[in-house]
Order: structure tokens, then sequence, then C-alpha cells
């Protein structure tokens, strides 16, 4: 039978998508260099380009001189076959990005929100239209042109409700029938996405965890949460919520009891994120004596001030790796990566400390390393989601 396992068809197809998967991964080659990475045979190469070439996935692009015999022409993936939206939510604000099949970013566009009921409400899908269409335009393209959108926000899907949890300072992201709103608006399917379990993807991909299959994100941020990697693969948990540890109760932090809705505390939340959060890292340094206005500038000044900033570090890393403590006991992972405002502001001081205070805490001891992503790691893991998506259908070609 046609298309399954074994047949010809089938094996053309396997070896279409190895050919397309090396040509994203090295950029352009030449026939002779693709045929040594895949193992065919420089015929089946040949055939096997002239097919991808027909098809619009593949294209010239110049050739290799300076060596004996004819030049050798170049091969490229198509980079317009098509194109993923990528956006980053936060109560202020909508940055979307527009990137081709093979990456390359080609738009971006921001658009300001008040993070009010009154401003937001029936307004959610309008503001991502703005946004992606600021980002197109940018690109030179048209809503036509895209293929998939991957949206990072704070809190989650229920994947039985389809309602958005555990983010109540994102007032007009709560509708049912968002989803379907928002692919209406898109002209694409939607994924709305976790923005930490978005910042491991990127982590995972270009960043500290490319060698790790088991690790924790810890992102400490204006809010804090944690992305949990077993074996590869994101727990999500049965609501959506796994890594939702900014809510997690510890000694010397107000309960934010009734959950992620409770009014507890003074900011109306409650736990692990009112003592790690960047407004407590600010509350923290201005009890030492350090006046700032954010935690970048309360750690950099920290960093500079003997005496009180080596308190302010010493006490931040503590707060740190008590809560990372209970997540290590129960995961045990092989890497813990520090990521978010907090932990970025404070570098290699701050890691040495929260690893010293939790060497004492867990019985577990695994790698704590800083994020090594280069840019926003939410707004890259939307786009590695998106394009993951887009290139398993485009590049199919059974």
């Amino acid at each position: 039978m046609a298309g399954t396992p074994g047949t010809p068809r089938v094996l053309r197809a396997m070896n279409d998508r190895a050919a397309l998967d090396l040509l994203i991964a090295h950029g352009p080659l030449t026939r002779t260099r693709l045929g040594e990475l895949t193992g065919l045979s420089k015929p089946t190469a040949s055939q096997l380009l002239a097919r991808l070439e027909s098809a619009g996935l593949v294209r010239t692009t110049g050739s290799v001189t300076g060596r004996p015999g004819p030049s050798a022409r170049l091969y490229e993936v198509n980079p317009g076959t098509a194109h993923v939206a990528a956006l980053a939510v936060d109560p202020e604000s909508i940055t979307a990005a527009v990137a081709d099949i093979t990456g390359r970013i080609v738009g971006e566009h921001r658009v300001e929100a008040e993070a009010t009921a009154e401003s937001v409400r029936g307004r959610t899908a309008e503001l991502v239209a703005h946004a992606v269409g600021g980002a197109l335009d940018a690109a030179g393209l048209g809503p036509g042109d895209l293929h998939r959108t991957v949206i990072g926000t704070p809190g989650a899907l229920d994947p039985h409700t389809g309602t958005l949890r555990y983010a109540p300072h994102l007032p007009g992201w709560h509708s049912r029938t968002l989803r379907a709103e928002l692919a209406e608006v898109t002209g694409t399917p939607v994924v709305i996405e976790n923005d930490v379990n978005l910042a491991a993807i990127a982590e995972r991909h270009q960043g500290a965890a490319r060698d790790a299959a088991d690790f924790v994100l810890l992102w400490a941020d204006e809010g804090v949460g944690a992305a949990i990697v077993l074996g590869g693969t994101l727990l999500r948990g049965a609501t959506g919520g796994a890594g939702e540890i900014g809510y997690m109760p510890l000694p010397g932090a107000p309960l934010a009891r009734g959950g992620p809705d409770a009014t507890t505390g003074p900011d109306g939340g409650g736990g692990f994120q009112m003592l790690v959060g960047s407004p407590a890292v600010v509350d923290l340094a201005r009890a030492h004596g350090l006046r700032a206005d954010t935690a970048t500038e309360a750690l950099a000044l920290a960093a500079a001030t003997p005496g009180a900033g080596d308190a302010v570090l010493a006490e931040l890393g503590r707060r740190l790796a008590t809560g990372l403590a209970a997540v290590v006991a129960v995961v045990d992972p092989e890497l813990v990566v520090l990521s978010g405002e907090v932990c970025q502001a404070g570098g290699e001081r701050l890691r040495a400390a929260v690893e010293a205070e939790l060497t004492g805490l867990a019985l577990p001891r695994p790698q704590l390393r800083l994020s090594a992503v280069d840019g926003s790691p939410i707004m890259i893991g939307a786009l590695r989601t998106a394009l993951t998506d887009a290139r398993n259908t485009v590049f199919d070609t059974t």
C-alpha cells in the first residue's frame, strides 16, 4: 500500500526531510556535500535536489569556485516557502516577530497595551492583529503569507476548558473562544504557550541546556515560574500548571490562599515570587540602603557595593535556593538553568550564591548554569515552536 513504511515513496520523503533539515542546519550546500552528509549516492542526491527544486522547497544560490573542475552549485532552502509569527505577551505590551522558514526574522512590531480590564477586555484579538500586521508590514508581507502563530503568555491554557489559568493580570486573555478569535485574525492555526516553557525550549535549542534531557528552568522576573523538562519533554500537568512555583508557599512569604487569584500579600499574591521577583529584589536592596528602581539596577549596585551589596546577593541567593530545593527534591534534574531579569542581572555571583546555599538544602546536586540564550528566550522559544510546526507541514513531501 502506498505510503506504508519502507515503500519508495516514504523513503524518498524521509531523504527529502533529512536533506531539508541539513540545509536548515548548515546553510547552503553543494550536491556533493549534501550526499556526504546524507549518505546518498551522487545520482540519488541529484534526483533529490531536482525534486525539491521543482517543488519550490530549495533553490540555487551561487556556486563554489576556486577548486579544480567545474564550479559546484550551492543549494539552500527557499526562505519564502513559509513564514511564521511569534508573539510575546506581558501586561504592558505585545511584541510580534515574523520569520521565514529558515528562522531569519524579517519583521518585528510592538504594541503597547494597558493592563486594565476596561482597556483590554474585548480588544485582545484586535491588539494581536495589530502586532502581527505591523510585523508583516515591516517584512513586506501580507496575512496570507503566514502559516503558523505561536503566542507566549504568563500562565497556561487549561487543556480541558481552553481558558488561560494562573495569569489574573492578563484579564483580556481568559475567554474560552480566544484561540478561535486569534486564529481568525491571524489566518493561521494558533498555539498559546506558557512563556517560561518557551524559554526552556529556547534554552534546549540554543542555550545552556543543549546537552541536557532532564532540566529545570527557573524564571525570576516580574513574575516567577519554572519549566520542567524530563526526557526531553515538557511536563505540563493536568491543567497546564506544572512549574507555577511563583505561588509556592515558603517561609517568610505571605500565603496566596485560594491559588493564583488570591489577594493575600502586598501585590495581590503570595509565595515564592514575593521573595525573589523583581519587585522583591528592589525592596531587598533598599532594605540594605541601596536605592534603585529596577531589579537590574539594584543588582548592579549590589555588585559594586562591598558590604551591603554582598548581603543583598547572599540573601537573594538563599531565597532562590530555598525555593529551588523543593523543586529539586521532587524532580532531581541533572541541570537547573537560571533565567529571567533577576538571575541574569545577578550573574555569576548570584549563581554561585544559589549553588552554595542549595548544597545544604537538597540531597540531589544538579548543575546550575545561567541562561545562555542571546536575545529574548520567550520570543526565541515561540519562533522555534512555530518553525517546527510549519516545517513538519511544509517539508512533508509524501
